[in-house]
């Protein structure tokens, strides 16, 4: 099948390239793909049926459920938790942290800077002066010291030690190396010897019988499980597919006999039956109602104008009976001359030279 693949014209096309596939797979792979193709699609058709019916509810519950509700919580999550916090936050808390730091700054900072320049500062100069000048005395002491006892230690300890590995470790050493070359030549060599004898064996034990069982039962049985998954997966691919058609072929005949079964006679009903009807009982009842209603509204209006005109007469009535008349206000002389004692256009006379 590589070879075969391998060695494909280029500008072959999709019938010749599959019936070299044909070929070349043989009437086992053939023999194979034809039921399990039949039984998965039949077994695939009404799953791919109810996962389209799903999905479609799915989306329906999303837009008109999900969502709404989501944003709903969202707004509620913020009126809630949000507002209030950022409240707390930039009219609390951040106030508060302004105050404390300003007043730590004050009672912390300003003090301790005050305490480190002029207190302390001065204070560690003259204590380092001080070690400054302990420690150069001590340096001299420990330099003669140490040259003293560098020399003491040379004589009395290295010079004696190189002698001692010179003289005597270096040759045991040279004999203790040569004795392990030795005992290392002989471990070498038997475990050399022990592990071709359990080379020899694990092999004509273990790894022939299993070579054996590789090649002549689990290659054969691996290649035949490998074509049918291979047709399985292939079949399953197609029986998706085709379902798809059958499940999209499925919902529009649901959708056409809903539309015609309720849909249009519904609408059938509302236009014809509905609306001719409503519009009739329009007409005929809830315009001669209203009518009615509003001539009632008016004269309850007009009593009630004419029960409170009543009721204002009844009062101003005892308020004369009880108080008399209400006094009347004087009218007060105006400078500018009546009407009738004004100069008219046809007339000689004023208001001045009028008797």
């Amino acid at each position: 099948m590589g070879m075969v693949d391998l060695e494909k014209a280029p500008g072959a096309g999709p019938r010749e390239e599959s019936a070299r596939r044909s070929d070349a797979e043989g009437c086992l792979v053939v023999a194979i793909r034809i039921p399990v193709r039949i039984v998965v699609l039949v077994l695939v058709v009404p799953v791919r049926i109810v996962w389209d019916a799903l999905v479609v509810a799915g989306r329906v519950l999303r837009d008109t459920v999900l969502r709404p509700f989501g944003r709903a919580l969202a707004w509620l999550g913020r009126a809630v938790f949000v507002w209030p916090l950022v409240g707390v936050w930039r009219y609390v808390l951040v106030p508060l942290a302004k105050g404390v730091a300003w007043l730590g700054n004050v009672l912390l900072v300003v003090p301790a800077v005050w305490v480190y320049r002029w207190l302390l500062t001065p204070v560690g100069h003259g204590f380092a002066w001080f070690l400054a000048g302990v420690g150069a005395v001590f340096a001299a002491v420990g330099r003669g010291l140490y040259a003293g006892l560098a020399r003491l230690a040379r004589y009395l300890v290295v010079v004696p030690a190189a002698w001692f590995y010179a003289w005597v470790l270096t040759p045991v050493g040279h004999a203790l190396a040569w004795c392990g070359r030795g005992l290392l030549w002989c471990l070498g060599m038997v475990v050399t010897g022990v592990g071709t004898a359990l080379y020899w064996t694990v092999r004509v034990l273990l790894v022939l019988p299993a070579l054996a069982l590789w090649w002549w039962v689990l290659t054969p049985v691996g290649r035949v499980l490998a074509v049918i998954g291979r047709e399985v997966w292939d079949a399953l691919g197609h029986a998706w597919r085709i379902a798809g058609y059958v499940s999209r072929a499925v919902g529009r005949f649901l959708g056409t006999l809903f539309r015609w079964t309720v849909a249009e006679p519904a609408r059938w009903a509302y236009r014809s039956v509905l609306t001719p009807v409503g519009h009739a009982v329009r007409d005929t009842v809830l315009r001669p109602l209203a009518e009615g209603a509003r001539g009632v509204g008016r004269a309850a209006r007009q009593a009630l104008d004419s029960a409170r005109l009543s009721v204002r007469q009844a009062r101003a009535d005892v308020r004369r009976m009880l108080f008399g008349e209400p006094v009347k206000a004087r009218p007060v002389a105006r400078r500018e001359p009546s009407a009738a004692e004004a100069r008219t256009l046809g007339s000689s006379t004023t208001a001045l030279t009028k008797d």
